[in-house]
């Protein structure tokens, strides 16, 4: 799950990071009282308004309204006051901001985060996330803040500096100066910084986070080290743990379609593809989408539909599959353990009827009265294909999507 930089950044408070002072705003006139507000506490003119979507590269990014591109999605505003903040806010809130990670469809402006401007005399990058390879979290920084951190891994990986915390310690002092020094930090920054690489640890892990950005990191001209974004995701997997994470969700930047498998407790992730899957088990769902693409085929979607597969469970997975316009077949590929073969079978006979699927389907069903299931399938008139293995099935189905108008 996803948050804004301005709750990012109010977590960061709460964890004693430094950043600096903002508040969100969701109309012009908020924008401008926020600026005005902080205008009087810094004693600085210059605010910066945010768009708040959930996609990096803001400031690189394109406003679009009505078609035409009407600016960047960040606005450094260095006079005219409140007016010239509402005015940016205005400009941005409603328009469709597109940058290289939404790209191209974009995402809707509903908020800005106006913040105090910085003088900034270095930008550096920090990220925090798991690596599954050492089941670690991993510490990455660089001297190149305000850069795709991709661009610098495919350029210069050599300007990337990695720490891998043993859970046992957590973050040491050694790991922690060695990364700050790295940095180019001087001796009273690099005091700054390990404090704030241990907070944001403590982050981290509290908070069941799967990834913490912070680009830029900046150090002031007076020599302050603060985050200056705030990039911040949690693993969902942990939300039992904290329910409170549910009040952060913004829906209006989540996929629609896959929020309404989520609350049917169904796994799916929306793809590129042409070709949908339903499956019951993550292990068997992967291994459905390469066997898709190794036949020549583009998998559309990534969807577990648990182990009770029953009819309605089946129907809501084949609904949920057909919200995607570019799906021109499915693809079944269920174990009947739990649940047998011959009821999988008839719940997708009557979720088929029932949902007036047009599109093809292939069905390859293996476990407990598999044979009755392979049966029902065949014998039900309906535009489905039985299939044997997991190779005739997604051979089959790539077949008939290439068939497809």
């Amino acid at each position: 799950m996803k948050i804004h930089e301005y709750q990012g950044k109010e977590l960061f408070r709460k964890y004693g990071v430094a950043v600096p002072k903002g508040a969100v705003a969701f109309t012009p006139e908020e924008a401008r009282l926020a600026a005005e507000q902080l205008i009087n506490e810094t004693g600085s003119p210059v605010v910066v308004v945010k768009s708040q979507i959930h996609a990096g590269g803001r400031g690189k990014g394109t406003v679009f309204r009505d078609g035409k591109d009407i600016g960047r999605g960040v606005k450094v505003v260095t006079s005219g006051g409140g007016v010239a903040a509402r005015d940016a806010a205005a400009n941005m809130l409603g328009g469709t901001l597109v940058t290289i990670q939404n790209a191209p469809k974009g995402n809707v402006v509903h908020k800005v985060y106006v913040e105090q401007g910085i003088k900034i005399a270095r930008e550096l990058y920090l990220g925090m996330l798991v690596d599954r390879d050492t089941r670690r979290v991993v510490v990455m920084a660089s001297v190149e803040g305000g850069m795709d951190i991709e661009k610098v891994a495919a350029e210069t990986p050599e300007k990337i500096l990695k720490a891998f915390i043993d859970p046992t310690t957590g973050v040491t002092g050694h790991q922690a100066r060695r990364l700050g020094f790295g940095l180019g930090l001087h001796k009273e920054q690099v005091s700054q910084f390990v404090a704030l690489l241990s907070s944001l640890y403590k982050l981290f892990m509290q908070e069941d986070a799967a990834l913490i950005e912070i680009n830029p990191l900046i150090v002031t001209e007076s020599g302050q080290v603060m985050a200056g974004d705030a990039k911040v995701s949690f693993d969902e997997n942990a939300e039992f743990r904290h329910k409170e994470h549910e009040s952060w969700r913004d829906e209006g930047e989540e996929n629609a379609t896959e929020l309404e498998a989520k609350r049917a407790d169904i796994s799916y992730v929306a793809l590129d593809g042409n070709i949908g899957c339903m499956v019951n088990g993550a292990g068997l769902a992967m291994a459905t989408m390469d066997i898709i693409a190794h036949c020549g085929g583009k998998p559309a979607n990534f969807l577990d539909v648990g182990g009770g597969a029953d009819e309605a469970r089946v129907t809501k997975a084949f609904s949920i599959i057909l919200q995607d316009a570019d799906v021109k077949g499915i693809f079944v590929n269920i174990f009947g353990g739990i649940v047998k073969c011959d009821l999988i079978a008839q719940g997708i006979i009557n979720a088929t009827k029932a949902l007036g699927l047009k599109v093809p389907v292939v069905a390859r069903l293996e476990g407990t009265n598999v044979e009755l299931g392979r049966k029902l399938l065949a014998d039900s008139g309906l535009n489905i294909t039985p299939a044997s293995t997991m190779l005739e099935g997604a051979q089959k189905i790539c077949e008939l999507v290439a068939k497809a108008p």
